[in-house]
């Protein structure tokens, strides 16, 4: 084995995550799209001597550090969002339209710093870390692509990290169970007669009818699901009409449905079809449901969501068992595969993610790096002697 990877101090390690938080951030790119993010993240690895896999990913890599059994994984997603910045940073986004507005930077700066204090006590790990930088976390699609990919056979148990602005810097939180929620898309064509807004009779009021469809679609919450569950249905966009004084033929609904129990998930289509039928027929109109699921709940395993407490109250965090959250993450795909937990690090500010003026707070990533680099080979060491755990096998 070569020499160790030299990090040198605190501080330049310091230096080169924000240096890199910020190149990312100056330059984001979409999911499916991150192809310089991706060369970036190469020029990185190969400067500190880390191996990159071989595997069929159009953007996006896995690394890897160490040797033998047991294997852990360690995630940042690396894709950006379409929205034009506002933070008046002076690293804001170079690219209209794109912005670093959920954390992916601050995310991947974390893991590759993680990578570099594995890769400097490389000789003192107990088997294989592989350092996964996924891309299309946005879109949902990422995940699969990686599983598809290989890269995760023989993987034991596999962490993840999100950004969380409403917990100050310092602080760690995470769950057992369901940590966020099933995310799914719907969008509804209701079909009706045009006719002049003057003479309504002579039509299908296509309007009023999405009018009902989107009071009712609430009861799903209210009245078809037990108050103990948590369940969302948001109509998100309403399309129809040209003009003021005509009734169109046409009206599309688009919007999300999240939540956290399958069972119920999987429920949901059904009820909406039975809603959107019944007002159609109740109005002649017509009614037609396009159902688009994304990503499952993300259910943290209870062994892994209290391992990554433990070991994040012995670093110093302070530690915070989370409420489930409504948002999702593609990290769940994972997590239905190889045992695992996700968990949120404290970054502080004012705006939420997917907000112009998103930004977090630099100073929590050396930490955040350090936290993983010891959450990493402190799971090997707990595979080693306390192994109960089937790795991800290889896909036929």
């Amino acid at each position: 084995m070569t020499e160790p990877f030299a990090i040198g101090s605190n501080k330049e390690l310091t230096e080169k995550l924000v240096q890199a938080r910020r190149e990312l951030h100056r330059h984001p790119e979409l999911a499916e799209e991150e192809y310089e993010t991706t060369g970036k993240l190469r020029q990185w690895l190969a400067g500190a001597g880390i191996s990159i896999l071989d595997l069929p990913l159009k953007t996006g890599l896995i690394a890897e550090i160490g040797s033998g059994e047991p294997k852990v994984a360690l995630r940042a997603d690396i894709d950006a969002l379409p929205i034009a910045e506002e933070t008046g940073l002076p690293f804001s986004s170079a690219i209209p339209g794109k912005m670093h507005a959920c954390g992916h930077d601050f995310h991947t700066a974390v893991i590759l710093g993680a990578a570099y204090l594995l890769k400097s006590r490389e000789r003192e790990l107990q088997g294989t870390v592989r350092i996964l930088f996924q891309p299309a976390e946005e879109t949902g699609a990422g995940a699969p692509a990686v599983l598809a990919s290989g890269g995760l056979s023989g993987v034991s148990a596999i962490f993840g990290l999100h950004s969380n602005p409403d917990l100050p810097s310092g602080s760690f939180g995470t769950r057992t169970g369901a940590l966020t929620a099933g995310v799914d898309r719907f969008v509804i064509a209701i079909r009706g007669t045009g006719a002049h807004a003057a003479q309504p009779e002579r039509g299908e009021d296509s309007i009023l009818a999405a009018a009902h469809i989107v009071t009712a679609l609430q009861s799903i919450a209210s009245r078809l699901t037990p108050a103990g569950e948590s369940v969302v249905v948001s109509v998100t966009r309403i399309n129809g009409g040209t003009t003021w004084n005509v009734l169109p033929e046409l009206v599309e609904l688009e919007g999300t449905v999240r939540t956290h129990n399958e069972q119920i998930r999987s429920r949901i289509p059904g009820q909406i079809r039975q809603i959107i039928n019944g007002i159609a027929a109740a109005s002649g109109t017509s009614a037609e449901l396009k159902w688009i699921p994304g990503p499952p709940a993300t259910v943290n395993s209870g062994r892994w969501a209290d391992f990554a407490k433990q070991q994040a109250a012995e670093f110093g965090y302070s530690v915070h068992d989370l409420a489930p959250q409504m948002i999702g993450e593609d990290f769940a795909y994972y997590l239905r595969e190889i045992s695992g937990a996700c968990v949120n690090i404290g970054t502080g500010g004012t705006y939420s993610h997917h907000h112009p003026k998103f930004d977090t707070d630099e100073s929590a990533l050396l930490p955040a790096a350090q936290y993983f680099a010891g959450l990493a080979e402190a799971a090997l060491k707990e595979l080693v002697h306390f192994p109960g755990i089937t790795p991800l096998r290889p896909r036929a």
